[in-house]
């Protein structure tokens, strides 16, 4: 497996940079849990936490693609539109005041790595039967 670790690392390291964006807000803001109800620590919060609730499953799925034998543009592919949602959804979303347009751009790529990463599975499990 080649494909799916350079793109795990990818996202490894913006969960780093999300995650310090967090700890840099509650410092500003002298939050030691949560985000005592200040929105700019919220934001931060959220974008995080956004990341984290779509990114795995998407990683799961190009993974397991990947054991299936897909192609290699088709991989990348989804790896390239999970990467690149989750890059322009973070940048619209922490913006102040935030940037829809990125954030839908950012969650049509996020959605779309999803679902094509849903369906190259379905289709390789189909295939087998």
């Amino acid at each position: 497996m080649t494909v799916t670790p350079l793109y795990a690392a990818l996202c490894g390291l913006l969960l780093i940079l999300l995650s310090h964006r967090v700890i840099r807000q509650r410092q500003r803001f002298k939050v030691v849990l949560g985000d005592d109800g200040e929105p700019r620590v919220r934001r931060a919060m959220r974008v995080q936490a956004n990341f984290v609730e779509y990114a795995p499953i998407a990683l799961i799925l190009l993974a397991l693609a990947e054991l299936q034998g897909h192609a290699f543009w088709l991989l990348h592919g989804l790896g390239l539109l999970l990467l690149c949602g989750r890059l322009l959804h973070a940048f619209g979303v922490a913006r102040e005041p935030e940037n829809l347009r990125f954030r839908v751009a950012g969650m049509t790529l996020t959605f779309a790595a999803i679902a094509l990463g849903s369906l190259a599975n379905l289709a390789g499990v189909l295939l087998l039967w």
